[in-house]
């Protein structure tokens, strides 16, 4: 069992919990992941490692209430326990050679690209964060983005904090005004990162993606967590989760990610229903 030490609400729907997990705050690098399962009856779920601290023993998750198994670890609290844990896994960020990086978060993808971010900030590489949101209400991790970078700008959608637009305007304009990045990495929903990724290839800046596909068993074995990378078939659970955004058909990426969507939602409103929660 491994001991929830930690629990903060960010916003209505995000939640962040620090686990108590030695052996893996240990091994665990920037852009790796874990799969746990709350209990015996539980499904397996990825979730990216947001932070680690090796003196406490433990590691960072940061996840939002989408479905079943995130609302029933929401109402966990510290003190509770969950019932596996299971990391480092897949490729660590490829992170040497860098000068000058632009980092996009998009919603909750800033708490997966915060490691990436703070590991280049304390190697000596300047760092700006590019962090979108839809309104001031969600954003997160303001101070911790800010600490881990040279510059943090924040976009919002609808102008209530920031500035006006979306992560890809914030991006050109930086590019146009000889920010000069060597490379950029885009972390968050997969429109967000197929348009960055666009953007990028058009001034030939290379990027980096995390790709979050459905997955199961986190070795390879099951192929649901395929991706196509320049025309081949690869798997995020082993070979990535990171890519290379100019390679990456996230048409199809997207398609699939919406594969259970209904089964999903049939899950959660039966869920509901029998917990007598509102949602």
């Amino acid at each position: 069992m491994f001991k929830i030490v930690t629990k903060r609400v960010l916003n209505p729907t995000v939640v962040l919990m620090e686990i108590e997990a030695p052996q893996i705050a240990k091994k665990m690098k920037a852009g790796q992941f874990i799969i746990l399962r709350i209990n015996e009856y539980g499904e397996r779920v990825p979730f990216t490692v947001e932070d680690t601290n090796t003196d406490r023993g433990t590691v960072t998750i940061v996840f939002q209430i989408v479905g079943k198994t995130t609302l029933e670890l929401s109402r966990l609290n510290a003190g509770d326990s969950i019932q596996d844990f299971v990391g480092p896994l897949g490729q660590p960020t490829t992170l040497d050679g860098m000068k000058k990086v632009a980092v996009i978060g998009g919603g909750l993808g800033c708490a997966i690209a915060f490691p990436q971010a703070k590991h280049l900030f304390q190697s000596g590489v300047k760092v700006d964060i590019i962090a979108g949101f839809r309104s001031k209400e969600i954003v997160i991790l303001e101070d911790e983005m800010k600490k881990a970078s040279n510059r943090l700008l924040i976009c919002t959608d609808d102008g209530t904090y920031g500035k006006k637009g979306f992560v890809t305007d914030a991006l050109e304009a930086e590019i146009k005004a000889g920010a000069g990045y060597d490379h950029v990495i885009a972390i968050g929903p997969l429109p967000m990162m197929k348009f960055v990724s666009l953007l990028t290839k058009k001034y030939e800046i290379p990027t980096i993606v995390s790709m979050n596909p459905i997955m199961i068993d986190g070795t390879g074995m099951c192929g649901c967590c395929r991706v196509t990378v320049a025309g081949k078939t690869r798997f995020a659970c082993v070979e990535g989760p990171d890519f290379d955004g100019h390679q990456i058909d996230f048409d199809e990426a997207i398609e699939r990610m919406s594969t259970y969507k209904k089964e999903e939602k049939a899950a959660l409103d039966h869920y509901c229903r029998l917990e007598n929660i509102s949602m």
